[in-house]
């Protein structure tokens, strides 16, 4: 009986083992399982969102789709909605492989993921209505501003030397599309977050000309695809594609199709011109954190 159990014990014991190294071979683990499972974004446009039915699309999407065809080739892509909240514990824990979506690479969140080259350099702002008398932070003084459960745009606009002295209520929506509907609603002065999603949302509106984006940069921020820790050869494959993307020109011409033109579901145009920091980044890549560019 003991030597039953002890022999069961073992086997366990060595199933979880390969399990766990499953989990740290993005690569193996995709084709054990007959599939990758992609995260994105429910409305981060134009980087990651949602057309219903479960369709997702957008510059990071598309990056990822070519990517893990060039990599995993057959291999089906499932897709998962993932929010600013819980989008690295599903990386974490494996319910997630790629997380193509609108995600700051720091040196916080280094400590618990990985990310490829950074493909998006995005400045945080202020989006306001039109008629409104905002125009810098010092404006927010008494006003309450919205922003996503799960990101730091708030905690940066407080550490901004320009907010030390204002006092202004903070409110949140649970992802970004909730977030633009408090300033939308009136139920907030203001909405901060990065300029790209800001645009996008604004771009999606009922009536784009009333709203505006205003304000200093609060910080500069890599934004990158996001994959599990210590997983070199899967880092090492999408780091590959991305570099001969950005050297080919690849990346150039999908950043144009999403930015720069009219982009589904109502075929507006974001407007976002490839800025120095990107142009940059594409010309010698890095995956250096948001407090590199920040110094």
């Amino acid at each position: 009986m003991k030597k039953k159990y002890l022999l069961a014990f073992a086997l366990s014991a060595l199933a979880a083992s390969s399990a766990f190294a499953q989990l740290n071979d993005t690569l193996a683990k995709a084709k054990a399982t007959g599939k990758v499972v992609m995260g994105t974004r429910e409305s981060s446009a134009p980087l990651a969102y949602t057309l219903g039915n479960n369709q997702y699309t957008g510059y990071h999407v598309e990056l990822c789709q070519r990517i893990l065809k060039a990599v995993l080739p057959g291999i089906p892509v499932e897709y998962v909605a993932v929010t600013s909240a819980n989008r690295i514990p599903l990386v974490q824990n494996g319910t997630v492989d790629i997380e193509c979506g609108s995600t700051t690479n720091n040196a916080a969140r280094q400590k618990d993921v990985a990310f490829a080259l950074t493909t998006y350099v995005t400045e945080v702002r202020t989006a306001v209505k039109s008629g409104a008398k905002i125009a810098s932070v010092a404006d927010l003084n008494g006003k309450t501003v919205a922003t996503t459960t799960g990101t730091t745009s708030v905690a940066l606009l407080r550490k901004n030397k320009r907010a030390q002295n204002i006092q202004f209520n903070e409110v949140y929506g649970k992802d970004h599309a909730d977030s633009f509907l408090l300033l939308e609603s009136g139920r907030a002065d203001a909405f901060v977050m990065d300029d790209n999603i800001l645009a996008g949302l604004i771009a999606g509106s009922k009536n784009p000309k009333d709203f505006k984006i205003v304000g200093e940069t609060l910080n500069v921020e890599p934004i990158a695809i996001m994959i599990r820790k210590d997983d070199p050869k899967f880092k090492a494959a999408v780091d590959d594609y991305i570099r001969k993307a950005m050297k080919d020109g690849e990346i150039k011409l999908l950043y144009k199709k999403w930015f720069l033109d009219p982009i589904p579901p109502k075929n507006v145009a974001v407007n976002l011109p490839m800025g120095k920091i990107l142009s940059e980044l594409v010309a010698k890549p890095s995956d250096a954190p948001a407090e590199e560019f920040n110094k």
